[in-house]
């Protein structure tokens, strides 16, 4: 869980894929799913390998300077016949290259100068000018398709133009065909024998990826009726399938899938292409993947937990999450080595999708997630940095558990407000199997007990839980101390607690005093009463309100003076219990 401050684990950050994303992102992927543009190959023979390809790096063969180029090369840019015939006639050099290694028969073919570019093969029709290749290693075939010059590419095939040669990307005509959209060059590039299969650019993809991923039907077809491999996988394992999905590129997968594509294709990270569509929100491609045979129950990652509804979740894709809810095996919501979609919708931050599990019935509790590290989707929330009471409430509205660890990560992160909502909801009434976490992040949060102690206190939480741990009779001030004690009978205490105060009181003179008084008989009548009420009587103080008692003997069971004798506004009371913000 993605960003792309709390550190993911990698296995969420695998989930995100925003890599290859076909928008900007913000979770996962382990490798780009785009094909990379812009590596300089590295050229061999040398003995300056490293600085010839640093100083390639540096140089720009983009940019054409009109004074680096022969004269016979601005006729030919220019398409101008009458100069180029009188310049030939002067016997001018036609193979001169310019700064970016254009030679005129580049310039012809780029701009779509037929007679220019005639002349100058009548001029040199050798086999190596035809092929002679710019700096980028571009030939003029290429220059030509990638224009969608029909004329200029006839004339280059026969001249003995190779079709299936690459630049220094690795990129062939038939792909820059493609990418052109020309679907007339892209067959007279087929008729003289341009092989459809195989790699056609960097990262392995195929024309077929490049068609299905810019979603040109009639490229498609073509290019599977001459027999193109409607599985080729690029270097990362994905097929045209797969990109379609992933681009939402509905069409293309329908094409693909019809000539019999496999719908439950894996790349090597195992992802599928129901995987990536749920993901990017392609719901149209999902219902089409699911309605051909897709399996919402692959496993699309190594750890074997992670499916197309963890995707959907996480990404907040409500429509497509409607789509596979009633299709996913429900093992993965309470198997013990499986992970809940709600925590994908909770590390997302995606109220509408989290209510859309809650309400089909996902639990609210989930199972234990040791591969995030997480106990429960609450633990998840408590420990995100961002915003996340919305999601808390949802997750309190459908019945999560609350416990100390949950009132641990509130004070860990300072959500004072929501600490004080767990407690009036009843996180004190539940066993308590962490309590030595919670004392730990207590101790660590002594500088603003004032703005969460004296809730918890009053809720009718035991103070020995604190006091009978080390850590807080030894690391808290002794203002903190005294005011725990101010809820007990410090004279009836365990000898165990009883014995680490009175060696804490050998360095505190307050401490001694108070640990020497004795309890007022008010005070033990308060911690009585106390004790007699249930526990839900005292998550809040509206209860102790309603008592027919005198108010001064309602605020005294309130312990309103030990609050303004330390300087503790009285606790606000929030009585629908919802919380509002988390800070």
């Amino acid at each position: 869980m993605g960003g792309r401050g709390l550190h993911y684990p990698q296995f969420f950050r695998n989930l995100w894929r925003s890599c290859w994303s076909s928008t900007p992102p913000t979770f996962f992927p382990s490798e780009t799913r785009k094909r990379r543009k812009g590596r300089t190959p590295v050229l061999k023979g040398t003995g300056m390998v490293t600085t010839v390809s640093t100083l390639i790096k540096k140089m720009d063969f983009t940019e054409a300077y009109s004074d680096t180029c022969s004269t016979v090369g601005l006729a030919a840019r220019e398409g101008n016949v009458k100069i180029l015939r009188k310049l030939l006639k002067k016997g001018r050099s036609v193979d001169v290259a310019d700064n970016r290694g254009w030679m005129p028969i580049h310039e012809a073919a780029y701009h779509n100068a037929v007679e220019c570019l005639q002349m100058l093969i009548h001029t040199d029709s050798s086999e190596n000018y035809i092929k002679t290749k710019t700096f980028e290693g571009f030939c003029a075939l290429h220059l030509a398709v990638s224009q969608g010059h029909w004329k200029v590419t006839q004339i280059l095939l026969e001249a003995g133009a190779d079709p299936n040669t690459t630049t220094l990307e690795e990129t062939t005509p038939l792909f820059l065909a493609v990418e052109s959209g020309q679907i007339d060059v892209l067959k007279l590039l087929l008729q003289h024998g341009a092989n459809v299969n195989g790699s056609h650019s960097m990262c392995g993809w195929n024309s077929l990826h490049q068609a299905s991923f810019q979603g040109n039907a009639e490229a498609i077809k073509l290019l599977l009726k001459q027999g193109a491999d409607r599985e080729c996988q690029d270097d990362f394992g994905i097929t045209p399938l797969f990109v379609a999905a992933q681009y939402g590129k509905l069409e293309s997968l329908s094409i693909l899938i019809s000539s019999g594509a496999n719908v439950n294709c894996q790349a090597l990270d195992k992802a599928t292409p129901l995987f990536i569509a749920a993901q990017e929100g392609h719901t149209k491609c999902v219902e089409l993947l699911l309605s051909n045979g897709a399996d919402p129950d692959l496993y699309c990652n190594e750890d074997n937990w992670q499916l197309p509804i963890h995707a959907a979740a996480q990404m907040g894709h409500r429509k497509t999450l409607d789509l596979l809810i009633p299709l996913t095996n429900r093992a993965c919501d309470s198997g013990p080595d499986k992970v809940s979609p709600v925590y994908s919708a909770v590390f997302g931050g995606r109220e509408e999708c989290l209510e859309t599990l809650l309400q089909n019935g996902y639990s609210p509790d989930a199972q234990m997630c040791l591969v995030f590290g997480f106990s429960s989707p609450l633990c998840m929330a408590l420990q995100k940095d961002c915003e996340f009471s919305g999601v808390v409430n949802i997750l309190l509205k459908y019945g999560a558990q609350l416990n100390e660890l949950h009132l641990a990560y509130c004070l860990k992160y300072e959500k004072f407000s929501m600490f004080c909502c767990f407690l009036k909801k009843g996180c004190l009434v539940v066993p308590w199997n962490h309590t030595s976490e919670f004392v730990s992040y207590a101790v660590k949060a002594q500088t603003k007990y004032k703005a969460w102690l004296p809730h918890l206190l009053l809720a009718g939480f035991d103070p020995l839980i604190l006091l009978c741990s080390s850590s807080w009779v030894d690391s808290v001030s002794d203002d903190i101390l005294i005011f725990t004690l101010e809820f007990s009978n410090w004279k009836r205490l365990p000898p165990a607690v009883e014995k680490m105060l009175s060696v804490r009181a050998n360095s505190s003179f307050a401490l001694q005093q108070h640990m020497a008084s004795v309890p007022s008989l008010t005070h033990l009548c308060r911690l009585e009463i106390r004790s007699s009420l249930k526990a839900e009587h005292l998550h809040s103080d509206i209860f102790i309100h309603q008592l027919p008692l005198p108010r001064s003997l309602q605020s005294y069971l309130l312990y309103e003076e030990v609050l303004r004798m330390n300087g503790i506004l009285e606790p606000a009371t929030n009585h629908d219990g919802e919380i509002r913000e988390a800070t």
